[in-house]
């Protein structure tokens, strides 16, 4: 099939998906609210093979080590599989079904297939990494970015969005924005910060008379970045950055890498 945009719908919810820019969400409208940021750096994006930075863009695979391209200088940061298109096997009125092949630079042949499903009053968002040849590690995540403030009310009383949750530990980030390898007592933010939740992601972003948002996932690690005055990233994720390194999470071709997340919705 076709990498043409997708739209999803259920009920009054809208849901715009991009296969042919990286598999990108590209939107979701919830009634009159737009809860991801448009612009330069919008939507949510799928985070794979890796997620967030690769020190210097290196990684142990065996005996071997590879290098990726430095797309942000010095690391290499959130993947491949955003740079190019993927292609819809699958679609209905509230699910689709894309996939995408890695190659070059990535040193191993794989498959990366990702499900969106739609309700009305939930996103569950499901991928997974298989290989036929070599095992190889990689990581799974997601990348959105959530409004700071929805707008869409006629008063001056709009508030930003609030973020709740409760780690049990902050990885130290070093001078170069990656973990030190030291589990810390959480800090307040602002954050480009990843955290541990042993019990699974679970994390809730509240627009004050407007709408609540639950991020969910049964993986245990989530970055959080609110260093932007217009958005909130909050990015569950199967293993910490650099994590290719330090955590890696083996694909063989008996076990494929498999995450989800779920995004859960109550209107205020």
């Amino acid at each position: 099939m076709s990498n043409e945009d997708i739209t999803l719908t259920a009920g009054d919810v809208t849901l715009h998906l991009h296969p042919g820019n990286g598999g990108r969400i590209a939107g979701l409208e919830i009634g009159s609210l737009e809860l991801l940021r448009q612009g330069d750096r919008f939507g949510c994006f799928p985070m794979v093979p890796w997620c967030g930075r690769i020190r210097d863009g290196r990684f142990r695979d065996g005996a071997t080590t590879v290098q990726m391209p430095l797309n942000s200088p010095p690391h290499a940061i959130h993947g491949t599989a955003r740079d190019g298109a993927w292609r819809t096997a699958r679609l209905s009125a509230t699910e689709a079904v894309i996939t995408r092949d890695l190659g070059a630079p990535w040193p191993h042949p794989a498959r990366v297939t990702h499900v969106v499903q739609l309700a009305e009053d939930s996103l569950t968002l499901t991928m997974s990494v298989e290989t036929y040849d070599d095992s190889f590690p990689a990581q799974i995540g997601w990348h959105p970015w959530f409004n700071r403030n929805l707008g869409g009310q006629d008063t001056q009383d709009v508030q930003d969005v609030q973020v709740d949750f409760t780690p049990a530990w902050q990885e130290e980030r070093g001078d170069d924005h990656l973990p030190t390898g030291n589990r810390i007592d959480p800090k307040p933010g602002p954050w480009d910060d990843c955290f541990g939740m042993p019990d699974g992601v679970d994390v809730t972003l509240t627009w004050p008379g407007q709408l609540e948002l639950k991020v969910a996932s049964r993986e245990q690690w989530v970055v959080v970045y609110d260093e932007q005055a217009e958005a909130v990233c909050v990015e569950p994720q199967t293993g910490p950055p650099n994590g290719l390194n330090t955590l890696p999470r083996l694909v063989t071709p008996l076990e494929p890498l498999e995450a989800a997340t779920t995004w859960t919705w109550t209107r205020l």
